[in-house]
């Protein structure tokens, strides 16, 4: 079993990061890259071609001469391999190497076939190279972080491998791989390109994607815990407005509310009598963190939607520079390597998470205050008020991180800077856009455990856990079996890791 790639779809890219299905090379893929290789070869005789027989960059001016060519391309490896600050974590990696398996599968790039079977053989095997964050400014593309992933597959530098940073060498050695060889441009194609952000763009997808979800499923919750009226994610009133991501967060609400005992008609406490009362105890309308979700998380719902389209755009497109069409027999110079598109779109979607954070932390805060939501003591604390303290310690946490979100969602792409003797004198920054946008991830995840938290604390202060929905009743049974419900005051840290990881592992139902 395992999977063939040709065009990339979301759901394969997960199964390959997420489950570790392994890569089936498709024959005709092959055959382009073979294609692609033996033409070049032959158009790039005595013909002045970019990166063949000219230096990179601002250096292209200088020709360099045939016994240098190979030469040439260990060279841009080599010398580009200069990234600092944290190790990228190695499904990151693997991602990135995902993404630059697809760009040469589409035949534009005049590598070598050796170069896609060693790319499959360190993804199959877990072979993840030792790559930092900083280093791409995302317009000659990823040229930093790719370098450091060519040095590996020339069989230099380090890589993680059975949890353990190492040589290549004695990896590679181990599992009877051989490094690669510099034939015509295999240094400038591996360099060359937009993968890293891909990549990390592509993990931040399907992990916005589950936020996503998550921020339903707990808006649902609390929307029982607080007994609301259904007409807040109603079909009728949701349909009145056009855009299809409150739409279809209003009919996942519905869908996820399925089977509870908590959600109020409206006609059966205002519209079936006449109300004399000069005060109204029963709440007309909820916050707003409460009523306008479909409202709030719509807009996140369709910027998800077009990052997917714009992501999968990009994996399976040819990112190269300069591009070699065998078709049309010739090699096109240009820019396709810039990474303006995924740098907006990673800002964009930073910038949606972040709203979901921020959603989330406001509900949280809704549980917590006495004062406004009348049904449950301060901070959910089922203890001694005053001698307990419940969660509020734990709001600390989620604002703060909330906080750091908010000031993360500046964006990037704008943040041009001009550099390389002026050559890339207006860049992308959008690996940045993408490192920027995983942090903001996780730190939506970390506010959501908090969430989740209170969320079952809450519930089981009101004893309506039979009373809930199926999937209320999914999250709190499988929440309560790892977080039982707590009176005296605990260390928190733990519990809240172990809610993270349940948030982020947990396998949602796509068809709710």
């Amino acid at each position: 079993m395992g999977i063939t790639v040709k065009k990339l779809q979301l759901d394969q890219i997960e199964a390959i990061l997420f489950d570790n299905e392994k890569i089936i090379l498709d024959k005709e893929a092959l055959t382009n890259v073979k294609e692609g290789f033996d033409f070049l070869k032959k158009f790039s005789e005595e013909k002045l071609i970019y990166g063949i027989n000219t230096g990179f960059g601002p250096m292209a001016q200088y020709r360099v001469s045939d016994e240098f060519r190979s030469q040439l391309q260990y060279n841009i490896i080599r010398s580009h391999s200069t990234g600092t600050g944290n190790v990228v974590p190695p499904m990151y990696v693997k991602a990135i190497m995902l993404a630059r398996l697809s760009t040469f599968l589409q035949g534009y790039s005049g590598i070598h076939p050796e170069i896609v079977n060693l790319l499959v053989e360190f993804i199959n095997h877990d072979i993840t190279p030792l790559i930092f964050e900083h280093g791409s400014v995302g317009a000659s593309g990823d040229l930093v972080q790719l370098a450091h992933i060519a040095l590996c597959l020339i069989g230099e530098g380090e890589v993680i491998y059975e949890d353990k940073r190492q040589p290549t060498k004695p990896v590679m050695d181990k599992l009877g791989l051989k490094p690669i060889q510099m034939y015509i441009r295999e240094g400038l194609a591996l360099c060359n390109g937009t993968s890293a952000m891909t990549g990390i763009g592509l993990i931040n997808l399907i992990y916005s994607q589950k936020l996503l979800d998550l921020g339903i499923i707990a808006s649902c919750m609390i929307n029982e815990i607080t007994a609301s009226f259904d007409d807040y994610f109603s079909l009728e009133l949701n349909r009145t407005k056009l855009h299809p991501g409150q739409i279809a967060v209003a009919e996942k609400m519905r869908k996820t509310l399925s089977g509870t005992q908590r959600i109020r008609k409206r006609e059966d406490f205002f519209y079936q009598h006449r109300t004399e009362e000069e005060y109204i105890k029963d709440k007309v309308q909820e916050y707003y963190s409460l009523r306008c979700v479909p409202q709030i998380l719509g807009p996140v719902w369709d910027e998800i939607s077009n990052a997917e389209t714009v992501l999968l755009h990009e994996v399976n497109s040819a990112g190269d520079n300069p591009i070699v069409d065998r078709v049309a027999g010739n090699v096109f110079h240009g820019g396709n390597f810039h990474g303006d598109y995924v740098a907006f779109e990673m800002d964009k979607l930073k910038i949606a998470i972040t709203k979901l954070t921020m959603l989330a932390e406001r509900q949280m805060n809704y549980l917590f205050h006495d004062r406004i939501n009348n049904i449950l003591p301060p901070f959910v604390n089922l203890g001694v008020k005053g001698l307990n303290y419940g969660l509020q310690a734990a709001q600390f946490t989620a604002t703060s991180t909330t906080a750091e979100s908010q000031t993360l969602s500046n964006p990037m792409y704008v943040h041009s800077i001009p550099n390389n003797n002026d050559n890339q004198d207006i860049v992308s920054m959008g690996t940045n856009a993408a490192l920027i946008t995983k942090t903001v991830i996780e730190n939506g995840f970390q506010v959501m455990s908090i969430h989740f938290m209170a969320i079952v604390q809450a519930i089981d202060y009101l004893h309506i856990q039979d009373k809930l929905s199926v999937v209320g009743k999914e999250f709190y049974s499988d929440i309560r079996a790892f977080f039982p419900v707590f009176i005296e005051d605990t260390p928190k840290y733990e519990d809240i890791e172990r809610m993270n990881q349940y948030l982020k592992g947990k396998k949602l139902t796509k068809n709710i």
